[in-house]
């Protein structure tokens, strides 16, 4: 199994993903905005990483993305705004607007099935290879 992460925006609000799986298109992605690869504040820099299954005292069963330079504890799992990151990947079935805090906010919507869905995907897989590209408009 392989996944590609690609990046369609980048903005003071987050970054804006795709997730492919081999070479399709399976589903969004939202990360915090790139401040320099600061731990828990920042999305993560392109290259290609090894995802490891894990079992995650706060989100369960997931995968955690290795080898990022000076990071550690980096989780692909469910959540719809930037906050609900720590410098994770988060999925969803498509981007929106949600209200949060009485606000609209970007954000990834219908996560939980997403998740459950990429779950799914890799269920027997103890580990893959994610490549994460910059294909990006910046505001």
């Amino acid at each position: 199994m392989k996944m590609d992460l690609v990046r369609v925006e980048r903005s003071t609000e987050g970054t804006f993903g795709v997730l492919l799986v081999d070479g399709d298109a399976f589903c969004v992605t939202l990360e915090r905005p790139w401040l320099d690869n600061q731990s828990n504040v920042s999305s993560i820099p392109p290259g290609t990483y090894t995802c490891r299954r894990v079992q995650s005292p706060k989100v369960g069963n997931t995968f955690e993305i290795t080898g990022v330079p000076d990071r550690n504890h980096i989780l692909i799992h469910k959540g719809n705004f930037v906050g609900d990151s720590e410098g994770c990947v988060l999925v969803g079935q498509f981007f929106a607007k949600l209200k949060h805090n009485s606000a609209d906010e970007r954000a990834v919507a219908n996560s939980g099935v997403t998740f459950n869905q990429f779950l799914e995907v890799t269920h027997g897989e103890d580990s893959f290879d994610l490549t994460v590209h910059e294909a990006v408009v910046q505001e």
